[in-house]
């Protein structure tokens, strides 16, 4: 099988050969297609040419295995273009972009654009509703109230460790996920609307942290926007038996939060012993561990 991002010696075929490679691809037999599959993946991303017009077949299987075939090689590009640039930049870099790289690797077909114009409209109706110099406590409720209560964010507390939590695409369509993508969600609003939010990466949970000049605040978007005091993570690094450190209460640079992102999904899919994306996952994690 080919694997998602991985670039082997591309094959040239003639037309005759490519002809051939389409009339057996809508061949019933689940043993022709996977041999025929591997030999148009083995032509490279050049076979998108001469494939692509055929999502469109009037043939129902042509159809569905040139569709499927089509995304693996869009998988691999996404593939390449996150692992490249996870490899090109340092600790900082552009969080929301990464972000989206990464859904691109599992979501080839996204439209990245329309998700963002979504995170402009949320942070244009918090612009017209909410008097951002507000007192952080109430600032902060008001915020909380919009994107918990009337927009719905929350915790997937049912599935926990279900991939899509960790897929940002994923949590704002269905607008639940995991403590550190609700986090996520939470600070590229911040962000449009210039306020000093960044996540918190504690050990087995992660919030977000309000800091300015006059107040401190720890915000808990997997309990609806819940309020905390440093004093209050403390408590839960003592409930946890964990050491009281400073790096744990201090914001993670971008990459050390797209690296927490993939250590998550590493785990999920190790636990579901899907080999072929834990090791795609794996190979994100020694990119961004560099």
């Amino acid at each position: 099988m080919v694997a998602v991002g991985t670039i082997g010696v591309q094959e040239d075929l003639s037309e005759n050969q490519r002809v051939a490679l389409l009339k057996l691809l809508g061949d019933e037999d689940p043993a022709v297609y996977q041999a025929i599959r591997e030999k148009i993946l083995a032509c490279g991303p050049g076979a998108l040419t001469w494939l692509r017009p055929h999502v469109l077949s009037n043939d129902p299987a042509l159809r569905r295995r040139a569709q499927e075939i089509v995304r693996r090689f869009e998988q691999q590009a996404a593939d390449n273009d996150f692992v490249r640039f996870c490899l090109q930049h340092g600790e900082e870099f552009e969080l929301e972009q990464g972000a989206f790289l990464l859904a691109r690797t599992q979501f080839p077909e996204i439209n990245v654009e329309a998700y963002q114009a979504l995170l402009d409209s949320y942070a244009e109706e918090l612009r017209e509703r909410v008097d951002l110099t507000a007192p952080a406590r109430k600032l902060l409720a008001e915020i909380n109230q919009y994107l918990f209560r009337e927009l719905g964010f929350a915790g997937n507390q049912e599935d926990y460790y279900e991939a899509d939590n960790s897929y940002l695409n994923r949590v704002i369509d269905r607008r639940k996920g995991n403590p550190v993508n609700l986090c996520l969600v939470y600070i590229l609003i911040a962000r449009r609307l210039r306020l000093p939010i960044a996540g918190i990466g504690l050990p087995g949970h992660f919030v977000c942290r309000y800091q300015s000049s006059a107040a401190e605040l720890y915000i808990d978007a997997f309990d609806q926007g819940k309020l905390l005091a440093k004093a209050d993570c403390v408590q839960y690094l003592l409930r946890g038996n964990f050491s009281i450190r400073d790096d744990y209460l201090a914001p993670l640079s971008p990459r050390r939060l797209l690296l927490r992102i993939c250590g998550n999904l590493h785990q999920i899919y190790s636990r579901r012993q899907l080999e072929e994306e834990t090791t795609r996952l794996q190979r994100y994690l020694v990119a961004l561990s560099r």
